[in-house]
């Protein structure tokens, strides 16, 4: 009689022993998903915070000398116009960062960067004629305006080419990226970008800059 008490006893103790072994596993694997979860989701808000509108601002300006000739004969009599045109222009080239491309990896903690959307340039002119001539049988006309603004354009665009201008707007697009980085490696987490897990901010500049 008192051995079978004594193996109740241990049936009863290995029986609570499973069961708050039990309850321990439930409670620690629901507790490294709420984890997950919050990191996740810590890292979502991050991108959401970047996800902004990254604008660099200058402004340009040149001198335009536009001519055209009107022939007769066979050229041996001509009508000329031309204009003196002062260009000036206010130039923005932005990254809309809302338009990334992302994907979380909870799992092996990867945060991957698909996608940058490609720089925005806009060109906002404003044109001023002096020193204005032509005559009866060359006069101005529409075409000639918006010949002279697609010039002035172009001109402008050129010279944005050969500024600081862009470079400086990857700079802040870099700067923006960077916080992501910072949020991954403090999490314990990878930021990969074109196939290359990016451990610091060199790596991060030379895949943008190139």
């Amino acid at each position: 009689m008192n051995r079978l008490a004594e193996i109740r006893k241990w049936v009863i103790l290995i029986i609570i022993g499973f069961l708050l072994f039990w309850v321990y596993q439930y409670f620690s694997k629901k507790e490294d998903t709420s984890t997950v979860e919050y990191n996740t989701a810590l890292i979502q808000q991050q991108i959401k915070n970047v996800g902004k509108l990254v604008v660099t601002e200058g402004h340009f300006a040149e001198v335009l000398t536009y001519k055209d000739d009107k022939k007769y004969l066979g050229s041996l009599i001509s009508f000329e116009k031309k204009a003196l045109v002062v260009v000036n222009a206010d130039v923005t080239v932005g990254f809309d960062l809302s338009l990334i491309e992302y994907q979380i990896d909870s799992v092996n903690k990867v945060l991957t960067i698909i996608k940058i959307p490609k720089e925005e340039i806009k060109i906002s002119t404003d044109l001023k004629y002096y020193d204005t001539e032509s005559s009866r049988l060359n006069e101005f006309t529409g075409e000639d305006y918006n010949k002279i603004a697609k010039i002035a354009k172009a001109n402008i665009a050129k010279k944005v080419a050969n500024s600081s201008l862009q470079k400086n707007a990857k700079n802040r697009l870099i700067s923006e990226l960077s916080k992501l980085l910072i949020i991954t490696k403090t999490m314990g987490w990878k930021l990969q970008y074109d196939g290359e897990i990016l451990d610091q901010e060199a790596d991060l500049n030379r895949k943008i800059k190139g």
